[in-house]
């Protein structure tokens, strides 16, 4: 597998084992399913007669007062007390194994490069923080809206540059995802970045 450089239109081999990869759409969308999954947070919660702050001290004596026997002012059928069956939030968790995830970026990726959406420049930096120079560096693919660039250091010029597009995304070689690659229309990078995701998914 081999793709160009859009700056220097060198040709690059890449390794076969990471950018050409057969697509397999039910473990894609199984690890795709499991990464929205996880993000997932309950956010129903009620206080039970163990949380309601308060003493837990006998509120009287057992006989001889004439009132109903109680055992705790938190109790479920006292003003401001527990709830009987509180609700709690609820735990969102789906395993997949490490071989699953590494295998679906595999194969993102080489799709992507199929679909002419990962552009690898030798270069990407600016000299100076103009969201114009931005444009007209990456004019030809900016047109497609939708770009995820990916660095392998923060890059202050291209971050300020950027930060005024809303279609436009910058993250680190180190946080990439799988939806990431999913969402945005072309992905960008730089020859280093390629490298390091070589060596770490070989």
């Amino acid at each position: 597998m081999y793709i160009f450089l859009k700056d220097t239109n060198n040709k690059i081999i890449l390794s076969d084992n990471v950018f050409n990869i057969s697509l397999n759409m039910s473990l894609v969308h199984q690890v795709i399913k499991s990464c929205q999954y996880n993000k997932r947070k309950g956010n129903v919660s009620q206080k039970s007669r163990s949380d309601v702050k308060g003493s837990n001290r006998k509120p009287w004596r057992q006989k001889g007062t004439g009132r109903a026997r109680a055992g705790s002012f938190k109790s479920p059928i006292w003003r401001s007390g527990g709830v009987t069956f509180a609700s709690k939030p609820k735990k969102y968790y789906s395993k997949i194994n490490k071989k699953m995830y590494i295998n679906s970026l595999k194969m993102i990726l080489s799709e992507l490069i199929k679909e002419f959406r990962l552009h690898v420049f030798n270069d990407i930096n600016l000299s100076l923080p103009k969201t114009k120079l931005f444009i007209n560096k990456f004019k030809d693919i900016y047109l497609f809206k939708k770009m995820l660039i990916i660095t392998e250091k923060f890059n202050k010029n291209l971050f300020l540059a950027s930060r005024n597009l809303y279609n436009v995304n910058i993250c680190n070689v180190n946080n990439i995802n799988i939806i990431n690659l999913i969402k945005f229309k072309n992905i960008i990078c730089t020859l280093n970045v390629i490298k390091i995701i070589e060596n770490r998914l070989k």
